[in-house]
């Protein structure tokens, strides 16, 4: 069949999103099928990427304090959809293309909505009482659950605020992590030492550097640290409007800021030569980063209030309350175990999940029917 995916906010540094979307398509297209990407750009553009896949890119125009996110105007995909023809669509942007369901239905496409992140958090991000955020997201739920055949949610944390309105065609599919790429073996020990200097252990913070991220817990993390003795170096890899707030709030710490690594593999090194890795993002709903490290063998201390902590076990890591002595006191611990056992644990737990599973899962939600 020919599988269309849709996303706005897609670009070259919009990490977890378009590492989601590059793996599902590129099974798709091993399992057989035809995949089409279409996805906001600067200019037009049609391209076929090493995995087979089309990407049909739609000039758009930059998000004023987004850090160069782009979102294509609903008018034009349309106009693509109806060019293209898709056997499914598959969409992944909740927001700017919630219409895309209705088109789906009025042109007798079955239609599919992956839900990347939790509106009723994203509402109280933007300080509506509780309360008055999960009324609105609940009404904005009903009406996109009623307009697709499926709503793909990636975990239970995630799918809490459509069991909430009781929506019927929910499935869940976790994500997967690149088990080849990251690695414990991209371990670089000169490299380590360079990073690190005098410091006996490397934390990371990788990802982007925006409000909902909640870095600056990490650099506050490391602060505690240091105040108690600990000698640790934090580097950060990742870019976004928060950075020069940030660095900013780590002058006198052991702080370092690599700015965006374009190269997965740089990406995968630097994890892999980490100690410790840091999520505190309260409202992740999967945190491919954060598999992306126990996959490279490194243990994860992951914000309790978010889907981490249905991924992050005892073993590999720690959920930890929203403040940064709680996640010192949890990497002081994680430190305190032999290095070779909590290595084994994080790369353990990232074998769960294998993007071939993901790929298998979504398939079936793509031809789900609805009830």
């Amino acid at each position: 069949m020919h599988i269309v995916q849709l996303a706005n906010f897609y670009g070259p540094r919009s990490g977890g999103l378009r590492t989601a979307l590059h793996h599902l398509g590129a099974g798709y297209v091993a399992s057989g099928h035809q995949v089409t990407l279409v996805v906001p750009g600067r200019r037009y553009a049609d391209e076929v990427l090493p995995s087979g896949v089309r990407r049909f890119s739609l000039p758009a125009p930059q998000i004023p304090g987004t850090g160069g996110y782009r979102a294509v105007d609903p008018h034009r995909v349309r106009a693509v959809l109806r060019r293209l023809e898709p056997d499914r669509l598959e969409v992944s942007d909740r927001l700017t293309l919630r219409g895309m369901g209705n088109w789906a239905r009025q042109n007798g496409v079955p239609s599919t909505v992956i839900s990347h992140e939790r509106l009723d958090r994203l509402l109280e991000q933007f300080l509506l009482p509780g309360f008055l955020a999960r009324r609105v997201a609940d009404t904005a739920n009903r009406r996109m659950a009623g307009s697709y055949d499926t709503v793909v949610c990636t975990t239970s944390f995630a799918r809490a605020e459509f069991d909430r309105i009781s929506a019927p065609n929910v499935r869940c599919v976790p994500l997967g992590v690149d088990l080849a790429t990251f690695a414990p073996r991209r371990r670089d020990d000169g490299w380590r030492h360079t990073l690190t200097g005098d410091a006996d252990a490397l934390i990371v913070h990788c990802g982007r550097l925006s409000t909902e991220k909640h870095v600056e817990r990490s650099v506050d993390t490391v602060a505690e640290l240091t105040a108690s003795g600990a000698r640790v170096r934090l580097v950060v890899a990742g870019d976004g409007p928060k950075r020069r707030a940030l660095e900013r709030r780590a002058r006198g710490l052991p702080v370092t800021f690599l700015g965006f690594l374009s190269g997965r593999d740089e990406v995968a090194r630097l994890l892999a030569s980490a100690d410790v890795s840091l999520a505190p993002g309260p409202h992740e709903t999967f945190g491919l980063a954060a598999l992306e490290a126990l996959a490279s063998g490194t243990p994860v201390v992951v914000s309790a209030s978010s889907a981490l902590r249905e991924i992050v076990s005892p073993g590999c890591g720690a959920a930890v309350d929203d403040h940064a002595p709680a996640f010192a006191t949890a990497v002081t611990g994680l430190l305190e175990r032999p290095e070779d056992t909590r290595r084994a644990a994080a790369r353990a737990r990232a074998e769960d999940f294998a993007w071939g599973t993901s790929v298998t899962g979504m398939l079936a939600a793509l031809s789900w029917p609805r009830p």
